[in-house]
């Protein structure tokens, strides 16, 4: 606990010199703005923040990205609230509750609740990183390719248990993921994989497309078929802060969300989405009074808003620990250190303990700048309940053209995030969560590599995933999930929870 405690207090003083704290705020305000922007997510702003990181010094790089990250956490439910347009995929269910209680003269309580339950998870989270970083990374030292193999084949498999709706549609939204990922040239053999001879698709198909595609345009289609001026009440705002029955209904779902979004955030393919999802149908589950959900339940609000702010920050345990991105902000941060000369992986406690612990102190100060930039600032944000929707989903789209050209500077990202956006409305009226795609789509590339680096290691024997006591477990629990998943009553209990969603 002393070695915990000196660096932590390490980490202070390094996040804490004046360059750390500017780049601190500045990714806080990019990530409360991005996220109060529908459509425009943190995966687009990192990459577009890529180039500038490169003249910053490591530490305060990734420092800036890492609260452009868990910042727009705290900005997606924003227009959640206000609006009802979840401006990150993780506060879609902010919306059941949240934009009820804003059309019941409550939208100041419920902004509070979501700033105060984020600022709660993320706090408790940055403790679970700076204690089970350095032990999960010396247990990875172990690690070799069947391993990491065995650790993402488990994530599929907990998307699939976890997601919403269909077991056979989360699996058919996992394989076209991971299809949508093996996309371009194959890195062994030079040879192009389902490109159809298209230019555009020798490189593979961008993530930023694929997600703003699918979460943000396919969001403002849906809207407008729902009429998107008649959606939106405006009503008078009675109350700013919680009531004492708000915070009492609103801090046993915040624990449970804080826990259940760490658990969840720490799995291979982990981060805010599927977290705040288990979180509102566990609250439903507890509570004595289901009907209430859906209605202006505070626990509605404050249970998935802690669920996605400690999924967001647990996904940093196995980026720093294991080396593995996952998501694609986490990629996109492992290519920054790459970039800086920094190899991601179990080694850089040890060898970058200015970087590994200024990130996590910062975690602490970046939460409480972005109560600081939210609760003061609730009333800007209602504001927004004045603008009209045909005036908002415009602007929507021309920031997300933007935010996709200005990466590579190619127009074909722009015609694929319209196709995807075009996709993803469709999975949307066939009910067909897009979040396991979004899985497939990252681990797949990464588990063809590691396999074939396994069976090239081994000679071409495929029992070596199951020769070594770590893959061996991490497939055994992988088996014993998706044996869970196909029994009739956990069908039956998943179909109840799809009904009631």
């Amino acid at each position: 606990m002393d070695f915990l405690f000196g660096n932590i207090v390490h980490g202070l003083a390094v996040a804490m010199t004046p360059a750390n704290l500017g780049l601190c705020l500045i990714g806080c305000v990019l990530g409360t703005l991005i996220g109060v922007l529908p459509g425009l997510g943190p995966t687009a702003t990192v990459a577009m923040l890529m180039p500038v990181t490169f003249r910053l010094e490591p530490t305060g790089a990734l420092i800036m990205m890492a609260g452009v990250f868990y910042g727009s956490q705290y900005g997606g439910s924003t227009t959640a609230i206000l609006v009802n347009l979840p401006g990150e995929s993780s506060s879609v269910v902010t919306c059941l509750d949240g934009y009820a209680m804003a059309r019941q003269g409550r939208a100041g309580a419920a902004l509070a609740i979501a700033a105060l339950a984020s600022l709660f998870a993320g706090t408790v989270t940055t403790f679970l990183i700076a204690w089970a970083g350095p032990a999960i990374a010396s247990v990875a030292l172990q690690f070799q390719s069947p391993d990491y193999v065995a650790v993402m084949v488990l994530g599929l498999v907990a998307a699939v248990v976890l997601a919403h709706g269909s077991v056979l549609k989360a699996v058919a939204m996992i394989l076209l993921g991971i299809f949508l990922g093996l996309i371009g040239t194959d890195v062994s053999t030079s040879e192009q994989r389902f490109t159809f001879g298209l230019d555009t698709l020798f490189d593979g198909i961008g993530f930023v497309p694929l997600s703003m595609g699918l979460f943000g345009l396919a969001e403002i289609m849906f809207n407008l078929e729902g009429g998107g001026e008649a959606n939106r009440t405006r009503v008078a705002i009675d109350r700013l802060w919680p009531t004492r029955q708000d915070f009492r209904e609103a801090t046993p779902a915040a624990i449970r969300g804080t826990l259940l979004g760490c658990f969840l955030g720490v799995l291979p393919g982990g981060g805010s989405t599927i977290p705040s999802f288990a979180a509102y149908s566990l609250e439903k589950k507890l509570a004595r009074d289901p009907s209430r959900f859906g209605h202006g339940a505070v626990e509605g609000v404050a249970g998935p808003e802690a669920a996605n702010n400690a999924g967001a920050q647990a996904c940093f345990i196995p980026m720093l620990s294991l080396g593995i991105p996952p998501n694609a902000v986490m990629a996109l941060m492992v290519g920054a250190m790459m970039i800086h000369g920094i190899q991601p992986g179990p080694q850089i406690i040890q060898k970058q303990p200015d970087l590994f612990w200024g990130l996590v102190a910062s975690m602490w100060i970046g939460n409480a700048m972005l109560i600081v930039l939210n609760l003061p600032l609730i009333w800007i944000w209602v504001k927004l309940l004045e603008v009209p929707y045909r005036f908002l989903f415009p602007a929507v789209i021309v920031l997300c053209g933007i935010g996709v050209y200005s990466i590579d500077n190619r127009l074909s990202d722009v015609v694929l995030m319209a196709f995807f956006g075009v996709f993803g409305y469709g999975l949307r009226k066939l009910d067909c969560e897009p979040a396991p795609l979004l899985l497939g789509f990252i681990l797949g590339p990464l588990i063809e590599e590691n396999f074939r680096r396994s069976l090239m290691l081994s000679g071409g024997d495929p029992s070596v995933f199951v020769t070594r006591p770590i893959s061996l477990g991490f497939l055994t629990v992988s088996a014993v999930l998706l044996a869970a998943v196909l029994l009739p009553a956990f069908q039956q209990r998943r179909e109840q929870w799809s009904e009631e969603s």
